[in-house]
C-alpha cells in the first residue's frame, strides 16, 4: 500500500501544505494574508480551486485546518492515514547538509543551528510542535535540508577568511540555501530541454533571492552563507555588507542581538532602501509615479544580481544557461529585462519582444544568436520536498 504524507513549507510570510499518496499529488493547500486578511487557497484532484477567509488563529494552527479539510473532502477518514510528514528545514551547520528523520538527536542540532540563526528555525520548530501534537508523537517527520544540494561546494568557496580554526570549532562555513528549489529547478531544466548543459547560473528571486552556479548538475557556489542573510538586496535582508557597518551600527543603534538580527532580516533590503515597500511590483508603480528611492531600491536590486551572475561565471569559466526561477524570476519581464541589459559581454542577450510576453511559461527567452540560452523555469520546492520524504521514507 502506497505511503501517505504531508508536506509542510512553512516561510516567512505564508505556509504551504500538499497531501501525497505515493507518489501523487492529491491536495495542496496554500495560507497567506492576503491585504489585512488570512486566506488560505485550497487545490487538488478532483477539487475545485477555493479561496476561504480565515483567522489569524486558523493561519497559526494550519495543519488543524488541513486535517479537518482532508476529513470533510474524504480524503482521509482520520489522522491515522497520514503515515508521516516532511517539513522544509533552513538551517546553519554540516549536520542539515543532508535529510534526517526528525528524532531527539535532530531537535538537539536545531536547537543549536537555532543559536546561530533563531529567525529562521523558530517557526519551523513550531510545526514540527504542531505535526507531533495533531498527528501524534509516533508519526515520522523527516526535515528536508534546504541545504543539501549545496553539499557538494569545494571549500574554496564554503570557507570565510577568518582563522580556520574558528571555522573548524564554531562550524562556520558557507553552507547555501534555496538548494530544494534550485535542484528542482536543475531536474525541471533537463525534462524542458532534454538535456542538461553543462555550465548554468540560476537566479531564484522572491522574497529571499539567491544566484547559483551548477556544473554538470552539481552546486559549486551560491550567494548565500551561512545563513540566508548573505549575498543580494532581498525583499527586507540587507544581503552583503561590511562587518565593520554591523559593529558600527549595535553601537549607534543600540540594538541587543535579535533586535540587530530583526533589523537586518526585516527592515532592511528593498524595504528599507526605498522606504515604501518590499514588493517589485508596487516600488515599480512608486517608480512611474517618480519616487527616486523606489528607482534607486529597484536598481541596487538588479545590479547586485548581475554582479553575481558575473562572479558565477568566473566560478563556471563561462555561462551556457541562465535560468529565471521564483515569483519575481518567474514573473517580472521588466526585472528579467533590467538583469540582462549590458551582459553581452558574458554572450547573454534577452529577446525583448518573447521576455515580455513570457509570465511564466517555461520558454526560452533569448536572442536566437545568444551565445547563452535564458529559460524560464518554474520551481517546485513542494515536489521535490515530496520526492526526498518518500525516498527516505523507503530506506
Amino acid at each position: 500500500m502506497e505511503k501517505k504524507y504531508l508536506i509542510v513549507n512553512t516561510g516567512s510570510a505564508s505556509k504551504k501544505y500538499s497531501f501525497y499518496s505515493g507518489s501523487e499529488k492529491i491536495y495542496s493547500a496554500h495560507f497567506e494574508m492576503e491585504g489585512n486578511d488570512f486566506i488560505v487557497i485550497e487545490t487538488g484532484k478532483n477539487i475545485e480551486k477555493k479561496k476561504t477567509k480565515i483567522t489569524k488563529k486558523e493561519y497559526i494552527n494550519a495543519i488543524f485546518f488541513i486535517l479537518s479539510s482532508l476529513i470533510a473532502k474524504g480524503i482521509i477518514s482520520s489522522k491515522e492515514d497520514i503515515d508521516l510528514s516532511g517539513i522544509r528545514v533552513v538551517a546553519s551547520g554540516e549536520y542539515f547538509l543532508a535529510n534526517h528523520f526528525v528524532d531527539k538527536e535532530y531537535l538537539r542540532m536545531i536547537n543549536i543551528a537555532k543559536q546561530k540563526s533563531p529567525l529562521h528555525l523558530s517557526s519551523v520548530m513550531e510545526e514540527i510542535k504542531r505535526l507531533k501534537k495533531f498527528l501524534g508523537k509516533d508519526k515520522p517527520i523527516v526535515g528536508v535540508s534546504d541545504s543539501a544540494f549545496h553539499a557538494t561546494i569545494p571549500q574554496q568557496s564554503r570557507l570565510y577568511a577568518i582563522p580556520i580554526k574558528d571555522s573548524r570549532r564554531f562550524g562556520i562555513y558557507r553552507f547555501g540555501y534555496h538548494g530544494i528549489s534550485v535542484q528542482s529547478v536543475i531536474l525541471r531544466t533537463e525534462k524542458i530541454l532534454g538535456h542538461l548543459p553543462e555550465k548554468i547560473i540560476v537566479c531564484h528571486l522572491g522574497g529571499g533571492a539567491s544566484v547559483t552556479a551548477i556544473k554538470n548538475g552539481k552546486s559549486v557556489d551560491t550567494s548565500m552563507g551561512f545563513t540566508p542573510l548573505e549575498g543580494l538586496v532581498m525583499a527586507t535582508r540587507v544581503g552583503n555588507i561590511d562587518a565593520s557597518t554591523v559593529l558600527f551600527l549595535l553601537e549607534k543603534l543600540k540594538k541587543n542581538y535579535k533586535q540587530l538580527s530583526d533589523y537586518f532580516n526585516k527592515e532592511c533590503g528593498l524595504l528599507g532602501i526605498s522606504g515604501k515597500s518590499s514588493d517589485i511590483r508596487e516600488l515599480l508603480v512608486h517608480e512611474k509615479a517618480g519616487d527616486e528611492d523606489s528607482t534607486l531600491a529597484l536598481k541596487i536590486y538588479t545590479d547586485r544580481i548581475k554582479q553575481y551572475i558575473g562572479r558565477m561565471a568566473v566560478v563556471l569559466g563561462g555561462v551556457d544557461l541562465l535560468i529565471f526561477a521564483g515569483t519575481v524570476g518567474e514573473r517580472s519581464a521588466i526585472i528579467r529585462e533590467r538583469i540582462c541589459d549590458n551582459l553581452k559581454f558574458l554572450g547573454i542577450e534577452i529577446d525583448s519582444e518573447l521576455n515580455s510576453k513570457n509570465d511564466g511559461t517555461e520558454e526560452k527567452i533569448n536572442k536566437a544568436d545568444s551565445k547563452v540560452e535564458i529559460l524560464v523555469v518554474k520551481t517546485d520546492e513542494v515536489e521535490e520536498m515530496a520526492k526526498e520524504t518518500y525516498n527516505l521514507a523507503k530506506i
